[in-house]
């Protein structure tokens, strides 16, 4: 697969995501040891959303894929439910576990200049929890005997920010060990199936792990003038960039011509029926990714 390059245009920004695990611009921030998870404080009565001025909103980290902010959370452990996605019209500011600590900014546009996809997978009082593009720790910042680096995380947001509401009704279900993509309805009844390729042991598929398909594209300059290359979420947990690009090691789902296997860099290859369906689905579905 093709390194990506570098260009100024929000369009060709696009081109610089990579399929393989999947590549784009810009050095990571430095990270700090992980924080508390997601539902730690969860339990206790919600206090108010703390005000901030637009000036202070745009002076935070902006949590997009190639972010590395400390002060973001692991996803939660529990299954994870998401009725609905949801857009933002303005940057929204999100906090950690305390509820009072300002650590990054959701963007109102992603990286193609289009209105932000926002999942939330709780909301409680004047609060939402989201899940986030970003990453929170590297994989090469985690001392050995550490917990792996997280591949999704989340953050609280004030409720309010929310708008645009598109109901979920299909979720993807990735299997690595039978090498399989499934797409779900409602009820969870799987309607389709196929073999598909997965990442190798040295440049594994993480597991275990619930994103969300965040942005959708198609790329001539990556072999993907037909097929949408499909974005989640989620990262790499075994390196920073499997695919040596400058991309965050994000996991993509993407047709090619091998689709069955362990093959690629830690994204999933599907043939084309597969990634045709996948693209019919909303951005916001959830990604499931299981042993």
């Amino acid at each position: 697969m093709p390194k990506s390059r570098v260009l100024t245009v929000a369009v060709s920004v696009v081109a610089a995501l990579s399929l393989a695990a999947c590549g784009s611009p810009s050095a990571p921030q430095t990270s700090a040891p992980p924080t508390p998870s997601a539902t730690a404080t969860a339990a206790a009565p919600m206090p108010a959303v703390p005000s901030l001025s637009r000036s202070e909103i745009a002076a935070l980290p902006a949590a997009v894929y190639d972010a590395v902010i400390p002060g973001l959370l692991p996803a939660p452990a529990e299954p994870i439910v998401a009725p609905a996605a949801y857009r933002v019209m303005f940057d929204a500011p999100l906090f950690a576990a305390d509820f009072s600590t300002p650590v990054a900014r959701i963007p109102a546009t992603d990286f193609r200049g289009q209105r932000t996809v926002v999942v939330p997978v709780r909301i409680d009082g004047p609060w939402a929890l989201v899940l986030t593009p970003a990453r929170q720790v590297l994989p090469s910042q985690v001392a050995a005997g550490e917990p792996a680096a997280p591949a999704q995380t989340a953050a609280w947001m004030p409720a309010a920010s929310l708008s645009g509401k598109k109901t979920l009704a299909t979720s993807v279900r990735i299997s690595v060990a039978a090498q399989t993509l499934s797409i779900l309805d409602a009820a969870g009844t799987v309607t389709d199936s196929w073999s598909v390729g997965v990442g190798t042991d040295e440049t594994p598929t993480p597991t275990g792990v619930t994103g969300y398909l965040q942005a959708r594209y198609t790329d001539a300059d990556q072999g993907q003038p037909e097929h949408p290359i499909q974005l989640t979420s989620l990262h790499a947990t075994a390196a920073d960039e499997p695919f040596g690009g400058s991309d965050g090691g994000l996991i993509g789902i993407h047709y090619f011509e091998q689709s069955s296997g362990a093959v690629s860099h830690g994204c999933v290859r599907l043939p084309a029926a597969a990634i045709d369906a996948v693209n019919a689905l909303p951005l916001g579905s959830l990604v499931v990714i299981e042993d």
